[in-house]
């Protein structure tokens, strides 16, 4: 789910748009056993508002600026690959901590 990159980090994430609340839900399973992070947004997932928002919640839950997170695989997907600029080994252990509160699924 998340992983070292040379640039920062990178973390595989489930989209939900059109939910009722922006909100980390928890790490879930794919068919294949890889661990996802599961996300809602209330954002509509035309005009790219729903990735949008999604960028903008996790810059406020992990406490990044917004200027470091992108999208870098799953435009239209919900299926998305988020990268975060930074020292790869402090974010592994900060956003590690910060999963590893979230309910497991």
């Amino acid at each position: 789910m998340i992983a070292a990159a040379p640039y920062g980090v990178r973390i595989a994430v489930r989209l939900t748009p059109r939910a009722r609340a922006d909100r980390l839900i928890g790490v879930a399973r794919l068919g294949d056993g890889a661990p996802i992070l599961k996300v809602t947004v209330t954002a509509p997932p035309a005009e790219g508002r729903a990735n949008a928002a999604l960028l903008q919640l996790l810059a406020k839950e992990w406490n990044v600026p917004r200027r470091d997170l992108a999208i870098l695989g799953g435009q239209k997907s919900r299926n998305k690959v988020v990268g975060i600029t930074g020292d790869p080994a402090l974010l592994l252990k900060r956003l590690g901590a910060a999963l590893a509160t979230l309910p497991q699924s």
